[in-house]
Parts: structure tokens; sequence; C-alpha cells
């Protein structure tokens, strides 16, 4: 190999930080592809709501930029995918890996079940169309990644079920602020391989899983139970945790996981 093919192709190197079991601050280095892989395309399921900008109160497809920069961070490509009426097959051949993010509750008849007095209004348009995004991914072992929401709704689809209502004081306290907590990894899961023994995330969630879907394994729990991430057995990667990994840039660790399993060796 040449001088300069070896500075072509040479790795470059990301450090990210997390919390060990001990509470101390640990850096994980991860290579980021090199310049003749292409980076994968990870699709961002996300929101359909009125948004107001410069002069403008519209409608919007949109999702939180935080969602955007951990996927850049992690050396993919962020593609967002608002819901609408068909398309899946086609973004499921060219996409890399779906994000299922977090946003509002699930529809409950989805699990045949009546909503609770503090269950948010049903919004059928993104639950349809994550629920196809979803079953595609799943159908071609594309890797998936799903956020609060999309964990909830990731055991959902697979014929899982959802507390409706957490108490007050423990998982969303403060209207728009994240709950800090320690979440324990199963060991011997991916999540524990990634993360660790334990570690300090933030959530924002007032409904939880309950009866845990087909396939699907809890791989953590927070110190009131909470099921706090599923893995489905069996895939390449199809992984879900109820808190916010995106929401910490200093801590990249999951994100590049996901990304480094939704690499193809494909030339550009």
């Amino acid at each position: 190999m040449t001088g300069t093919d070896a500075t072509r192709t040479a790795p470059t190197r990301t450090d990210a930080t997390g919390t060990d079991a001990t509470g101390t601050r640990v850096t994980a280095t991860h290579a980021t592809p090199p310049e003749h892989h292409r980076r994968p395309l990870i699709g961002i399921s996300s929101y359909r709501d009125d948004a107001a900008w410069s002069v403008w109160n519209q409608c919007a497809s949109l999702v939180p930029q935080t969602y955007v920069d951990a996927v850049v961070g992690a050396g993919g490509t962020p593609v967002l995918l608002p819901p609408q009426p068909g398309g899946t097959g086609h973004l499921l051949d060219v996409l890399d890996g779906l994000v299922l993010a977090g946003g509002p509750d699930v529809d409950p008849a989805r699990y045949a079940a009546a909503p609770h007095s503090r269950t948010g209004p049903p919004h059928h348009a993104r639950d349809d169309w994550e629920s196809r995004l979803l079953h595609a991914a799943l159908a071609r072992d594309l890797p998936v990644l799903g956020v609060c929401r999309g964990m909830q709704l990731l055991n959902v689809e697979l014929g899982g079920t959802l507390v409706q209502h957490l108490p007050d004081d423990s998982h969303q306290i403060v209207p728009a602020r994240f709950v800090r907590h320690r979440v324990t990894p199963e060991r011997g899961s991916r999540l524990a391989a990634v993360l660790g023994p334990a570690t300090e995330v933030s959530c924002y969630h007032h409904q939880a899983v309950d009866r845990i879907g087909t396939g699907l394994r809890a791989t953590a729990h927070s110190a009131d139970g909470t099921v706090e991430a599923l893995e489905l057995t069996g895939h390449r990667f199809a992984l879900g945790v109820q808190w916010h990994p995106e929401t910490d840039p200093d801590d990249l660790r999951l994100f590049h996981a996901f990304i480094t399993a939704s690499q193809r060796e494909t030339a550009r």
C-alpha cells in the first residue's frame, strides 16, 4: 500500500464518554468509517406537528436536532422519515438502519386496551407509518434502534403491552425536563457489551413496558424495576431503550454500536 493509499483509507477515531458502575466517567474510542466506505444512511422517524419559524406557523415534518447530531456524530447520514401513506419497501431497500424516535403515546387500541385517563390522544398516522417501517426493517434484518416511544412501539408491534401511566414522581417529573437516573444492563446482553454493568441516562416518559412482546428480552432495568431496554433475539441489531441517548453528545456509545451494525462494506 502506498503512502497516499494509507492516508486515504486509514480510519479516524472519535471518543465517547460514559459512566461506569462506580459513577466514574469513562472514555470509549471508536473508529469512524474510512473514506472509501460510504456513511450509512439512517432513517429517523419523525413528527408531523405544528411548528413555527420565521414568520410562519404551519404543520411540519420535524425531529429534534439531537437525533440528527447523534447519527452524524456516530458516523451516519440521517434521513428524516415523516408519516406518509406508502413507500416503506422502497425506503428500507435503500436505508442501512432505522431509528424509531421518541414522541407521543402509542394508541392503546394497538394492544387491545382502553385508554388511561392520562394517556395522550392517538396519532394514528404516525403509529401506522412506524409500524410499517418497523416490520419492513425486521423482515430485512436491518438494524433498528428504538428510543423511548420507539422501544414501546417495538414491544407493542411484537405483541406486548404497556403500563399507561407511571407514578408522577418517577420518570417524568417536570414538563420538558429530563430525569437522570441509573440503569443496569443484564450481564451478557448486547447493551451490557456497549455500556457496561451500569450507566447514567436521561429519561422522560410516563409509560413503560408491561407484558413483553414475542422474541424480545428485557436487558436493562432501573432501580424501581421499570424495563429500560429490550433486545430482539436472533436479529442483527434490534434494540430499544426507554431513555434518550441522543440528548447526551458526550456519550454516543449506543449510537456508535448501532452505526457499526448498519455499516455496509460498499465502496463509494
